[in-house]
């Protein structure tokens, strides 16, 4: 068994306004405290796995984990090891926001066996960022973005989100040749989604948030793919970006339906057993989390066993954001069926209306479907 693991740290310095995460603002739980919380909780997780499990990637996420000392950073990488094999090649990634992290931090970062970093810059425009609610500056970008590479990190994401308010086709344009600039190795460009419970639903409900219009954020997406694939970038996934042999290793466990296991408050699991699989998550308050595992109990919420359908959904909603689709004959051995026969008219429709084409035996988005992606995978929930 190969497994993902994922460590949710939920603290930030501040939220920011269109961020629906599983984070506070915040902390009175130290650090250390938690850090052993997270390992009581891997040795729990780890005496219900089978004999044999190992994992090929560690994705410390937030929230704001590079709040936390390298030190407990490189526990966490030990304990990873330790408990769940995991391998010399492993994609170990933590989450950086710019401003809280200098070159030496990097570089104990990187000591400790962090090799992937993932930067949340968000925007090359001082105006965005402080519409957003980020805490640091353009500058702050860009420096930590030097120090990562002076600190020896070979393997850089960096996170821009485009259709925000008050951003012209233009200015997202130049948001992208600077972010090619850079030359990281990975870009995930996110357009802007409106979350209920954050500040930015507010404003919008009551007027105060003017977002563009949807024909210039279907351009502005286009615009992405565009130059960044004329720049030599693969398009993965709808979103994600990346220098041929740089794709998250991480994430492609998600959009496939591989087995990961997360830690912390907050943070989800799937495993791909019994026969369609199980979810379930950990409570999202650090409190409730760290108290059960003071008395020795692995936190679980919302479990659920999935039916058949689930998990054929699940196939189609996760695996059509990847562009090379879903395979039909993958699809044809796990379910004893046809994508054709699961889902005959809705797949009639969607061929029709010209959002979905197959493609050497994948069923795989249209340009068109990208752009209404959410409204292509909706039809198979």
């Amino acid at each position: 068994m190969q497994t993902a693991l994922y460590i949710h740290f939920p603290f930030c310095v501040r939220k920011c306004l269109y961020c629906d995460f599983n984070s506070r603002a915040g902390s009175e739980i130290p650090q250390a405290a938690y850090t052993d919380a997270l390992i009581r909780e891997m040795e729990l997780r780890r005496d219900t796995l089978p004999d044999g499990a190992s994992a090929s990637t560690l994705y410390l996420g937030g929230g704001t984990p590079s709040l936390l000392e390298p030190a407990l950073v490189e526990r966490i990488i030990n304990a990873a090891s330790r408990l769940f094999s995991l391998e010399p090649a492993a994609e170990i990634t933590i989450e950086a926001n710019p401003g809280t992290v200098n070159r030496e931090k990097l570089a104990d970062y990187r000591s400790a066996g962090v090799n992937r970093l993932s930067l949340g810059i968000q925007s090359f425009s001082e105006e965005m960022l402080a519409r957003l609610g980020r805490l640091h500056t353009v500058h702050e970008g860009l420096s930590s973005f030097a120090a990562a590479r002076t600190a020896g990190f070979a393997n850089i994401g960096i996170d821009l989100i485009h259709s925000l308010p008050g951003q012209t086709l233009e200015m997202w344009r130049a948001e992208l040749d600077r972010a090619v600039a850079l030359r990281p190795e990975h870009i995930s460009a996110y357009g802007l989604t409106i979350e209920a419970g954050t500040p930015f639903h507010d404003m919008e409900r009551s007027g105060e948030l003017v977002l563009p219009e949807e024909e210039t954020a279907a351009e502005m997406f286009e615009n992405t793919s565009d130059l960044l694939i004329e720049a030599g970038f693969e398009h993965y996934e709808i979103s994600n970006f990346s220098l041929p042999g740089f794709r998250s290793r991480h994430n492609q466990v998600y959009w496939q339906r591989g087995d990961y296991l997360g830690f912390g408050a907050g943070a989800h699991s799937f495993l791909s057993f019994p026969r369609f699989g199980s979810r379930w998550k950990n409570p999202d308050t650090p409190e409730s989390y760290m108290q059960s595992i003071t008395h020795g109990v692995a936190p679980l919420e919302e479990f659920s066993i999935l039916t058949e359908h689930e998990a054929m959904s699940e196939t189609l909603f996760l695996g059509l954001r990847m562009m090379e689709g879903v395979d039909g004959n993958g699809f044809r051995l796990e379910f004893g069926r046809l994508l054709e026969e699961a889902y005959p008219d809705e797949l009639r429709t969607l061929l029709k209306e010209g959002l979905l084409a197959w493609q050497k035996g994948h069923l795989r988005l249209t340009c068109r479907g990208l752009i209404l992606a959410n409204q292509v995978v909706i039809r198979f929930v």
